[in-house]
């Protein structure tokens, strides 16, 4: 008789335990049923369903066109996907900005039609209203400080945040409020790496890092550009672990190329 082992599945909880014990979180982008099952069987900590879906699967600039109900179709289509892994979902902008009666509606529309286990929100006290109310509802809530691509038009550029004496200064203070506001865990996007490892160390909630340097709990990158499936986007912090790009337009040469030479299909593979 086969043992069937049970599959532990990551929660807030585990996290803040992998945090005391020094064990890094590992999180990565997915947007669809596929690639959710694929990271949940390699073994990955926490799926982000990021707003960046607006970028990668529907061709967008910036982050700010994709919708709340285009989240949730995304982050649904994640959840089946995942037996194991935490999954967070991006608050898509204009869902929770300045309506923290808003945000609480949104919050509870992606946790009621996904099946999703988190949200994740850009902002530091600004946000202080939203996160308390849809903390109410029982929903965790993951900060997100730094390079804040939703307010991307305000900032008018993707250089590195908080270089400056008084935007790092505020930035460890806003990591503070957050976890005072009840949030389990932290991004942190391009910004210096010492600034990173001082937040991480100042406060007791998990964090996350992209662009951030090592000293930070964990880490997280866009599936699609770790995979080299996206190939224009090079920041420095971008490792490409394979270059899906070249290799996928070779195979669909090759199948052009055997469909036209009706080498595709074969004797073996009709019926």
């Amino acid at each position: 008789m086969s043992v069937h082992k049970e599959i532990k599945k990551v929660t807030t909880n585990v996290l803040h335990e992998m945090k005391l014990r020094g064990e890094k979180i590992a999180m990565l982008t997915a947007y669809d049923y596929t690639m959710a099952k694929i990271l949940d069987s390699a073994g990955i900590d926490v799926i982000l369903v990021g707003d960046s879906a607006s970028n990668v699967m529907a061709g967008h600039e910036t982050t700010l066109p994709i919708t709340l109900d285009q989240m949730i179709y995304h982050a649904g289509s994640v959840v089946r996907g995942s037996k194991r892994a935490l999954v967070v979902i991006d608050l898509p902008f204009g869902s929770y900005q300045g309506n923290s009666k808003e945000a609480l509606t949104s919050a509870i529309r992606i946790m009621k039609e996904s099946g999703a286990h988190a949200v994740k929100m850009e902002g530091g006290r600004e946000i202080k209203d939203s996160v308390e109310r849809i903390l109410t509802a029982g929903i965790p809530v993951m900060g997100h400080l730094g390079l804040t691509p939703q307010s991307i038009y305000k900032f008018g550029t993707y250089e590195v945040r908080a270089k400056k004496g008084d935007e790092a200064e505020r930035l460890l203070e806003d990591a503070s409020l957050l976890e005072q506001y009840g949030c389990f865990a932290l991004v942190l996007e391009k910004i210096p790496a010492t600034l990173a490892k001082e937040v991480a160390k100042s406060i007791s909630i998990p964090v996350i890092g992209i662009g951030a340097g090592v000293g930070v709990d964990g880490q997280v990158l866009v599936t699609h550009d770790m995979l080299g499936m996206t190939h224009e986007f090079s920041p420095r912090f971008l490792r490409r672990y394979l270059n899906l790009y070249e290799s996928m337009g070779t195979a669909f040469e090759q199948y052009i190329k055997d469909v036209k030479s009706c080498d595709f299909p074969s004797d073996k593979e009709q019926y």
